[in-house]
């Protein structure tokens, strides 16, 4: 056993060498001092991955860290690659929001692409993801760089790649960059010129806002009264900017939490899905003139998703946030009522109703696997959501999720039906009329150890529930198979029968562990016909009890 630590010091101090962090070299300096065995063991037992998601996790020393060094190796993995690919000398487009080290990132990744001889050029400033995402198509570049971890923590940090065409990396390209992000022996072999790249002015910022514009009906209404919040990140002067070119009274700006701040003090999570996440917004909204706020929105910190909610009389709170699954429904009702064409889709893992939305105005449909760099690469794209609060409703200027143009798309649907004498809520009602009451939920564990995650996954390929909540398990689908319609993917997925005497019409369950944090996510829906809108309630009644009983077996039978 002694000569693991010696073999671990002599590790962490050849890393400690090249270090080109003071913060990280003190901090890995101090664990070796202290011998922090067990500390430094967990900092060297392998490296960050790389991979769909880019990096993403703890800022700190070492290789299982974000940290320079480990941004400089992914930096100059990324350049090999695109030179591989005959597209050395190209430009790269950097973007990063305002977490701790994120311009430091932002830096290094510039310095690396001149040094492989490559064009790099930076974001002026911290500005939101869908700035980048954009830049990169309208710059011409080969590919970009957003150095954020979105609604991580506040010790995260991550690094997020996109390719030429606009979109996030997938296989294989993902697989490509990592090997040649393990080709890089030292620090000392990657050339890190101190000038070369160009920081861009407000040009780019501003076509970005001038694009906003094209996902608004010209002459619509505008008279709307929104609370915001950016969440303590990037969002706000980018969101209300393009409120104030839309024509939309400016939006009251939360003020607890309008700055960009890394430690997002006012909040345990920095995403809006999170419990107590709105509060401050919902108070803000409360201490407003009554009647003179219609809508509450929200971004997270990098500001590419975007949260609603609406009034809810009655409740302590006054407001209900919507559903990702409301939100998208929502949107697309407002798309196809505008005349939009082109391809609906959203994920396996999201609502059924959008496929009868679509089908019902014959408009083509897909399903892909979870995420934005899936979504975005569907052929004649016009709509895309995830029930994570994403939404890319303008395909042609941004290829991703986009919380700025989501924010002003359900921005000027909402000012319609109050121009009607409606609301967000009563849309809602009507799709459920017309289309069957499509109620989600989640079940959600996050755990410390990902142990916990396999264990549950393999309980359930092992001993697949034949019911749940009393219905029928009718197909059981392993992702990991693949198919022809889909990629291989960790993920199950059941498919209930329904039960007509008890006013269900089917439901769906899907489980699959998160890509960007340690949680095990369960996706639950169920279908309610409903005949008429005094039907509502008891169809809401009978989905809630249904979810909840769903819940209780999934959690049984995964042993979580």
């Amino acid at each position: 056993m002694a000569t693991v630590p010696a073999e671990l010091i002599s590790r962490a101090q050849a890393w400690l060498a090249e270090d080109p962090d003071p913060d990280t070299r003190d901090e890995l300096a101090k664990l070796i001092e202290t011998d922090q065995h067990d500390e430094l063991a967990v900092r060297f037992a392998g490296t960050l991955q790389f991979g769909t998601a880019g990096l993403r996790g703890e800022l700190g020393a070492g290789p299982m860290r974000m940290n320079r060094s480990v941004v400089i190796r992914a930096a100059a993995g990324l350049a090999a690659y695109l030179k591989d690919s005959g597209q050395g000398g190209g430009l790269v487009v950097i973007g990063y929001d305002a977490r701790y080290k994120s311009a430091d990132f932002a830096r290094d990744t510039a310095a690396v692409m001149v040094g492989a001889g490559l064009r790099a050029a930076l974001l002026p400033r911290p500005l939101p993801t869908p700035v980048l995402a954009f830049a990169i198509r309208h710059l011409g570049a080969v590919a970009g760089v957003e150095v954020t971890a979105s609604h991580n923590p506040p010790r995260d940090n991550g690094y997020k790649v996109y390719l030429g065409d606009g979109s996030q990396i997938v296989p294989p390209a993902d697989g490509e960059i990592a090997d040649r992000i393990a080709a890089v022996r030292s620090l000392a072999d990657v050339p890190r010129p101190k000038a070369g790249w160009e920081t861009l002015d407000d040009s780019v910022l501003a076509a970005y806002l001038e694009r906003t514009d094209a996902v608004l009906t010209p002459g619509s209404a505008r008279d709307v009264g929104v609370v915001y919040t950016p969440m303590h990140g990037v969002g706000r002067d980018t969101l209300v900017a393009a409120f104030a070119r839309a024509g939309f009274p400016a939006p009251t700006v939360v003020a607890e939490q309008a700055e960009p701040d890394p430690d997002f003090p006012t909040v345990a999570f920095p995403n809006p899905e999170e419990p107590g996440a709105m509060d401050l917004a919902f108070a803000t909204a409360r201490s407003a003139a009554p009647g003179s706020v219609d809508i509450v929105v929200a971004n997270d910190p990098d500001a590419d998703r975007c949260a609603v909610a609406v009034p809810a009389p009655g409740t302590p709170e006054g407001w209900r946030m919507l559903r990702g699954d409301e939100v998208g429904a929502l949107l697309a009702a407002h798309l196809v009522r505008k005349g939009a064409a082109g391809t609906f889709a959203t994920t396996i893992v999201s609502s059924q109703l959008m496929s009868r939305i679509a089908t019902g105005a014959t408009l083509p449909y897909e399903e892909t696997l979870t995420g934005f760099k899936w979504l975005a690469r569907v052929d004649g794209l016009r709509y895309a959501y995830e029930e994570a609060l994403g939404y890319c409703v303008d395909p042609e200027g941004v290829r991703d999720k986009d919380g700025i143009t989501a924010a002003l798309l359900i921005t000027e649907l909402a000012a319609e039906l109050k121009q009607a004498g409606r609301g967000l809520a009563d849309l809602l009602d009507d799709l459920a009329v017309e289309f069957g009451l499509h109620a989600t939920d989640q079940l959600s564990v996050r755990v410390t150890d990902l142990s916990l995650i396999a264990d549950a996954m393999g309980r359930l390929r092992a001993q697949p529930p034949t019911t749940l909540a009393g219905l029928t398990v009718t197909r059981a689908d392993d992702l990991n198979a693949g198919s022809a319609a889909l990629p291989p993917t960790d993920g199950l997925r059941y498919y209930l029968a329904g039960a007509p005497a008890d006013g269900i019409e089917a439901a769906r369950v899907v489980v699959r562990p998160s890509g960007t944090e340690p949680k095990l996510k369960c996706y639950l829906e169920v279908v309610v016909p409903v005949a008429g809108r005094d039907g509502l309630p008891d169809a809401r009644a009978k989905a809630a009890a249904t979810l909840t009983a769903v819940k209780k077996d999934l959690s049984a039978a995964a042993g979580i």
